[in-house]
């Protein structure tokens, strides 16, 4: 079937966009903070035993991330100005509190990412989705006393339902869909798309193609050099997606301070969040981009 969720748009042919201050890119950092069942296979370092319950080998690696790597991660986030934007299992509320209490003590932005990152929604119902959606996104409203604006899918996965069921939830972007430098307008009233990277992103790099971390600093940099020499003529995104199992680890975490602190002095960048990054959208865009709450009232 031909794609139904979003029109064929070339960059060049788009009005312009603008960011805050007269910024050139945004930026933001798609911080992962994730909670995985014991016994079941995930995101692994080593094929060998991914199938094996438990898995003490990979299982213990993805458990250095909310117990170690993520604490160090906010040092680095603290010292350079940056507020994570949060792509959160709602089970870690429950799980890792003190992550929570860390985010609201810093004005994160919290983005749901499902229940945890051993289940996704392949194979669920309308019915059986929209209860699940709805667990996930209450549950992180109660726990940072914030609703969720923005979706990730474990593994950025979804259902041909699933926009329009966030939608009636009162999101208003996803983050699944990986195909552009600026948001866009979804075929769901009120629903963007926000860009989010498979590529820019610490588990390809490192797990997938073996980067070393001056090799993941020079990515960095170049992305980032490349996205400012396109947005001459209108903004752009950057997003530097992160799970501090990998990125954090010792010999890596110096990396990404630098790249930081690259960031963060580079002219004509907006430290934003990807909420931020919608609403600057959305306010330029008038009535083609939706509240999220008048969204929630068309899909009802």
């Amino acid at each position: 079937m031909d794609n139904q969720l979003f029109p064929f748009s070339p960059i060049p042919e788009r009005p312009a966009i603008t960011w805050p201050g007269g910024a050139r890119v945004a930026f933001y950092l798609g911080l992962n903070i994730e909670h995985y069942q014991i016994d079941k296979p995930s995101t692994s370092i080593f094929g060998g035993t991914a199938g094996l319950a438990p898995d003490p080998l990979n299982y213990g690696w993805r458990d250095y991330g909310p117990r170690v790597g993520i604490w160090r991660l906010i040092e680095s986030l603290d010292r350079h100005g940056v507020r994570a934007s949060v792509l959160l299992n709602s089970h870690v509320c429950s799980r890792y509190p003190q992550i929570i209490e860390a985010g609201r003590e810093r004005g994160w932005a919290w983005m749901a990412h499902g229940r945890d990152n051993s289940t996704v929604q392949a194979g669920m119902t309308r019915e059986e989705e929209r209860a699940y959606l709805t667990e996930v996104v209450d549950t992180i409203e109660a726990a940072t006393g914030v609703r969720p604006q923005g979706w990730l899918g474990p593994a950025l996965t979804e259902t041909f339902e699933t926009p329009a069921l966030l939608a009636e939830l009162g999101l208003g972007y996803t983050l699944d869909w990986t195909n552009d430098d600026q948001p866009y307008e979804l075929n769901v009233p009120g629903m963007l798309s926000v860009p989010y990277s498979i590529e820019m992103n610490d588990v390809t790099l490192f797990v997938s193609k073996s980067y070393t971390g001056p090799e993941f600093l020079e990515a960095v940099r170049d992305q980032l050099d490349q996205l400012y020499a396109d947005s001459a003529d209108s903004g752009r995104v950057m997003a530097l997606c992160v799970h501090p199992f990998s990125v954090n680890q010792p010999f890596r975490h110096k990396y990404l301070d630098l790249a930081l602190e690259y960031i963060a002095g580079h002219e004509g960048v907006w430290l934003a969040t990807a909420d931020e990054i919608a609403e600057a959208y959305r306010a330029q865009r008038g009535t083609a981009g939706q509240s999220a709450a008048s969204a929630a009232e068309v899909a009802r």
